[in-house]
């Protein structure tokens, strides 16, 4: 039987998801596992997840994954790249995940590994040092510094969302996991249409924050329940934190370089609302994705320093008896220490100190995530949330 990996957000879980996985199983056994790492509350593009991680991880296993991990916030809400690194080192820390499952815009994999291997080599590296500027982002210049090497053809891959990530995820590739990746189908990504029965997860979210459920629930697992979590109740908390922060904490935040930790500030300063904040703060050398993400660092109180060089744990969110069995078998084969209730990482000596200081960290971004619902969650739902177990 073969055990394949996803990396996902599952922001929520939708039928391209499903889709994802229906087409890993018919590519490889019917019999196949499913392990999904997945972001915890807080996700990449700077805001809070449409609802909480165990709710999305029933979700996910009721749509075909049999065991769901948690991508700690600090890789979930990272760059493509760190939130590659963090998730492909969870997949193979696990010693059971045989290949890699991703989706794609572009129906080969063997140019993403062209652009891979690209990426990780020397002559990328000289390359960038030759485009990097100081009114041009970094994309633009990672973009340019391949194109030198490879061409336009390849470079243009870039440009899309579910390749860029693809390709990350192929440099952080450890040699004893295999690669393979599903076309995306129908709506784009952050699309605002329907498409073949497909939809965006974006457009799902506006809908759910809208109240449109019966635009809903035909792209959903099982129907939606509760209500939908908005980091727009948080946004004077946000502005509040940024407004009483010094230039030396801001620059301590992840990503805060090349002058844009002054720039959030002085745009915090004049901001009312979130969208003016990254309005006034993003340029051309400044993407809007970053700025999002450098102030949700603010408001978590994340530091460059809280960052380790790589996952110290694995954490179980939910599973079904064939991820049970996976857990078994990850008792043999993990290579790194793994669990499944709060309690086990503060009892077991088999976790180090920077394990309990990351998932301190965990706990106090779940606490805050807790305020982002219009009727607002308690706090240590770390230590009063079990995990999700399906038949």
């Amino acid at each position: 039987m073969k055990t394949a990996g996803i990396v996902a957000e599952y922001n929520p879980f939708h039928t391209g998801h499903a889709y994802q996985i229906s087409r890993t199983r018919a590519a490889l056994g019917e019999d196949t596992a499913i392990v999904a790492v997945m972001s915890g509350n807080w996700v990449q593009r700077g805001e809070c997840a449409i609802t909480d991680k165990w709710t999305r991880a029933r979700m996910a296993l009721a749509g075909g994954v049999d065991l769901i991990l948690e991508l700690p916030t600090v890789w979930a809400s990272a760059s493509a790249e760190g939130f590659a690194r963090g998730a492909v080192s969870i997949l193979a820390a696990t010693g059971v995940v045989d290949i890699l499952s991703f989706g794609s815009e572009c129906e080969e994999i063997s140019p993403l590994r062209a652009l891979a291997q690209c990426l990780n080599s020397p002559d990328f590296s000289a390359a960038l040092r030759q485009e990097l500027g100081p009114k041009k982002s970094f994309a633009l210049c990672r973009r340019q510094a391949v194109e030198r090497l490879l061409g336009p053809e390849k470079a243009a891959l870039l440009d899309t969302p579910n390749n860029n990530l693809g390709v990350e995820y192929l440099r952080f590739l450890p040699p004893s996991m295999e690669a393979m990746t599903v076309p995306r189908q129908g709506a784009g990504h952050d699309s605002g249409e329907e498409r073949d029965n497909f939809v965006s997860a974006s457009l799902l979210r506006r809908r759910l924050r809208a109240g449109e459920l019966t635009g809903v629930f035909p792209f959903l697992p099982f129907p939606w329940k509760g209500e939908p979590a908005d980091l727009r109740y948080l946004e004077r908390a946000l502005i509040a934190r940024l407004r009483s922060m010094t230039l030396e904490e801001v620059e301590a935040l992840p990503d805060s370089g090349d002058g844009l930790a002054a720039r959030l500030l002085h745009a915090a300063r004049q901001a009312s609302d979130l969208e003016k904040l990254y309005a006034l703060t993003k340029t051309r050398a400044y993407a809007h994705a970053r700025v999002r993400r450098l102030a949700l660092y603010a408001l978590l109180g994340l530091r460059k320093s809280d960052i380790p060089p790589a996952p110290p744990y694995i954490r179980a969110l939910g599973f079904n008896r064939r991820g049970q069995a996976l857990l078994r078998e990850m008792n043999t084969k993990a290579a790194l220490p793994f669990f499944v209730k709060a309690a086990h990482i503060h009892n077991a000596r088999r976790f180090s100190p920077a394990a309990r200081a990351l998932f301190q960290l965990e706990e106090r971004c779940t606490d805050l995530y807790a305020l982002c619902f219009p009727t607002p969650h308690p706090s240590g739902l770390e230590w009063t949330t079990n995990p999700v177990l399906l038949p």
